[in-house]
């Protein structure tokens, strides 16, 4: 008897240090393991409910090793540290291990709190179904769930609900068990009916009246249940009702200010985001993190750059040796700030300063020099990232594609699907857009196979890269047949279809969708005025052209920018109406900027109008004067016109800048494989072969009356010398290079980066009436289909 009281006394002293463990504090597991190595040196056997604090204390410290260990060394453990072992398992993912335990718990030693962590594993390791599988498995048992049960399981039920049904059956469930006045499980019940409210199968209006009139009848209200229904109404759209809400607020709590500032911010509300930060500043509400970052993130959003600074230098001033926690997302905010200022060397200065930098933190900074075009510094810093994810390479990808390193794009898409990303729609987006500059038609056909393959084939972005890389491919037919069967369209696609159809040479067409577009609902933007008048230009719809020029202002109210403008003028210019353009030049809101002098400069070197094209030169000289397209215009105006002296001094001068002209190059995509030409190319290695079969092509041509325009021979020499000039065009030896090499039949698809030469648009259209098949040429403007001797152009290009 003597030796029992003895032990108790002892059990009882280690139970009360052991109490000093809770709550849990940093010094805890310490503490904890001192009073373990005690008892072991001491000879002290515990008894199971010391163990199970041990084991309690060493999972809560995150040692779950020593509590799995302990555990290991009881016969039979109890409930209770089943109970522990499973939400530790929980609490680093491991479900696995949890649900083991679970099935391995008789059910006669099962209660409801041990029910209740599986419910609660299952549902903050976002398995909902499961959670709700449990629970009616729990009731099938007959063990009864109480309050903290209904808060785990409407919680999972937040996860997977797709029916009001649901919510409305574990409501009713709610009521019966009696917990229908807890304020826990009330706000998880409202955040039940919120989260079905985003579901696309249900009327999210009436869950919502559903979660406000729970919320009204509410007998008691904590910062949740204010919080909850605040930030269901933004999720759900309704900013008006929120702010109703948070008006009726008698505490007002930092969080849901912190709710309706994001809210506004996230439906591109700036200036009411920033109204509604000044009041919380003024009414002394602490601002944490979540505030600072809001706020930065709508002055960058909104271009109010001056108030970021101010925001900035208060956050610098008031928050004195914040934690990473408070500091790395105000950071990366503040990154992002910058670069969207087009300050992106403060950007990189501020990225540099931080002590802790994340992945947001990388990408931020990325995405600046992506922003500014600066893309030896964005590869750079993309090589340079410690870790990358899917957004990443989604960004470099696009970037790459869109500033001139298409290949590069390519690539790095290729890359990232070897190192085992999957890529995601916007990935393919940007790929597909490679393939659009190449000229990559088959790689584009794989790719768009691929997408297809992963589930993808419904995405927005996608599908507009994929007209467009149909369209600037060549296939314009494939293009308007994937826009046809599109699930749904949006703005972007109807512009990339009237672009597409406008650059084919389908003028009337592209009219047809731009009318089918209005007749759909769908109100054109800016983007859309530049399509349809390029698409005018093309085709010499003058009168269409001014038409639709003019109702952008009268009708639409949208104020033409200086890129309408050039397309008015360039539509002008090309019908030879000079008079016309420089009435529009005169009454331009501001003074003609290069756009609208390149477009006059290229009507004049069509029309011959030398005089005017050389003040429209000497205007681009001021304004560009280390552009190369301006010199090359004024030499072949002067070429054209047999002015050999001009021709020697517009290049001299053209040499005296230090200016280069950009060579002149043809590709073709054969098997895969894209093959590129250069004027007089002697480096492709089937070059000779090419020259023997064009000398056959051209006896043929002349048969049929083809004569060689030595007026775009830009040299003076004598006349074979230019004939000889002639047949070695870029464009010519693709186009034969195709011919010799694709199957018979197959159309030839060639790529030019500069503009066709007028002898060489001649020849291709003889060479597809002697080859009896079509070819397309896309050069830097537009698309020539050559088919039996004629070109979709109608030679008006």
């Amino acid at each position: 008897m003597k030796t029992m009281n003895l032990f108790q006394t002892v059990a009882n002293t280690y139970a009360s240090k052991l109490q000093l463990c809770y709550p849990q504090k940093p010094i805890s597991y310490s503490f904890a393991r001192t009073i373990h190595a005690h008892m072991i040196a001491s000879g002290f056997k515990p008894r199971v409910h010391l163990l199970n604090r041990l084991i309690d204390v060493y999972c809560k410290s995150s040692k779950l090793v020593y509590g799995l260990h302990l555990f290991d060394e009881i016969p039979q453990p109890d409930i209770v540290a089943r109970t522990t072992l499973i939400s530790a398992y929980s609490a680093t993912g491991n479900l696995k291990a949890a649900r083991e335990i679970f099935i391995a718990t008789p059910l006669v030693i099962r209660d409801t709190v041990f029910y209740n962590a599986m419910i609660t594993a299952y549902s903050h390791n976002n398995d909902g179904l499961a959670a709700m599988e449990l629970f009616l498995d729990m009731k099938r048992n007959g063990f009864w769930p109480d309050n903290f049960t209904f808060t785990s399981v409407l919680g999972a039920l937040a996860l997977v609900a797709e029916d009001e049904i649901q919510c409305q059956q574990l409501h009713c469930a709610v009521v019966k068990s009696g917990t229908g006045f807890v304020t826990s499980v009330l706000n998880a019940l409202v955040s039940s009916y919120i989260k079905c409210a985003s579901s696309p199968s249900v009327v999210s209006s009436s869950l919502m009246n559903a979660a406000r009139k729970l919320f009204d009848e509410m007998p008691e209200k904590d910062e949740l249940s204010w919080t909850t229904i605040i930030t269901g109404y933004v999720k759900n759209d309704d900013l008006a009702a929120a702010r109703e809400i948070f008006n009726g607020m008698t505490e007002k709590l930092g969080v849901a200010w912190n709710a309706l500032i994001s809210g506004y911010m996230h439906r591109g509300m700036y200036v009411e985001s920033i109204d509604l930060f000044r009041n919380m500043y003024l009414s002394g509400i602490q601002l944490d993190e979540f505030t600072y970052t809001s706020i930065i993130s709508a002055c960058a959003n909104g271009g109010f750059i001056q108030l970021g600074k101010q925001v900035h230098a208060y956050f610098l001033k008031n928050v004195a040796d914040p934690s990473p926690d408070f500091s790395l997302p105000v950071n990366n905010a503040l990154v992002t700030l910058y670069w969207k200022s087009d300050k992106v060397d403060e950007a990189l200065k501020m990225f540099n300063a931080m002590q802790v930098k994340d992945l947001v933190s990388w990408n931020a900074v990325l995405s600046g020099y992506v922003n500014a075009g600066r893309m030896n510094d964005a590869i750079s810093i993309f090589e340079e990232m410690p870790e990358k994810n899917i957004l990443t390479w989604t960004v470099m990808i696009s970037a790459l594609a869109q500033n001139g390193f298409a290949e590069e794009g390519m690539k790095l898409f290729n890359r990232m699907k070897l190192l085992g990303f999957e890529p995601c729609d916007y990935a393919f987006a940007g790929a597909i857009t490679s393939c659009s500059v190449l000229g990559a038609l088959e790689h584009g056909r794989q790719l768009h196979a691929q997408l297809v393959r992963f589930g993808y084939e419904s995405s927005l972005s996608a599908g507009n890269a994929l007209i467009t890389m149909y369209a600037r491919c060549g296939n314009v037919e494939a293009a308007e047949s994937l826009f046809l069967t599109m699930s749904c369209v949006d703005s972007v696609s109807w512009n990339a279809m009237i672009a597409a159809l406008g650059q084919h040479g389908h003028g009337l067409q592209a009219i047809e969708f731009f009318e089918l577009m209005l007749a759909e609902g769908m109100m054109p933007d800016r983007i859309t005025f530049l399509t349809i008048l390029s698409a005018c230009s093309h085709a010499g719809l003058v009168k269409q052209g001014q038409h639709y020029f003019n109702s952008m202002k009268d009708v639409y109210k949208i104020n033409p920018g200086e890129d309408h403008y050039a397309r008015l003028i360039d539509l002008l210019c090309r019908a030879g109406k000079f008079s016309e353009a420089k009435c529009v030049m005169e009454e331009m809101p501001s003074e003609p900027g290069a756009p609208i002098w390149e477009a006059l400069l290229a009507g004049c070197r069509i029309h011959a109008n030398i005089d005017l094209g050389v003040q429209a030169a000497e205007r681009l000289f001021e304004l560009k004067p280390q552009h190369d397209g301006t010199y090359i215009q004024l030499s072949n105006m002067y070429a054209a016109a047999g002015r050999w002296d001009d021709v020697a001094n517009a290049r001299k001068l053209m040499k005296d800048r230090g200016v280069k002209k950009e060579p002149g190059c043809s590709w073709i995509e054969v098997e895969s494989m894209v093959h590129v030409f250069l004027v007089n190319d002697t480096v492709h290695p089937e070059v000779q072969g090419v020259y023997n079969y064009l000398k056959q092509l051209n006896m043929k041509m002349r048969k049929l009356g083809y004569v060689p325009d030595t007026k775009f021979v830009l040299q003076d020499m004598e006349f074979d010398q230019k004939e000889a000039a002639l047949s070695c065009h870029s464009e010519k030896l693709a186009v034969a290079y195709g011919l010799m090499k694709l199957p018979r039949g197959a159309t030839v698809r060639v790529f030019k980066n500069l503009r066709i030469c007028g002898d060489c648009h001649n020849a291709i259209k003889y060479v597809s009436k002697v080859v009896e098949r079509e070819i397309i040429v896309r050069d830097g403007k537009r698309f020539h289909h050559f088919r039996d001797g004629h070109c979709s152009c109608g030679d008006y290009w």
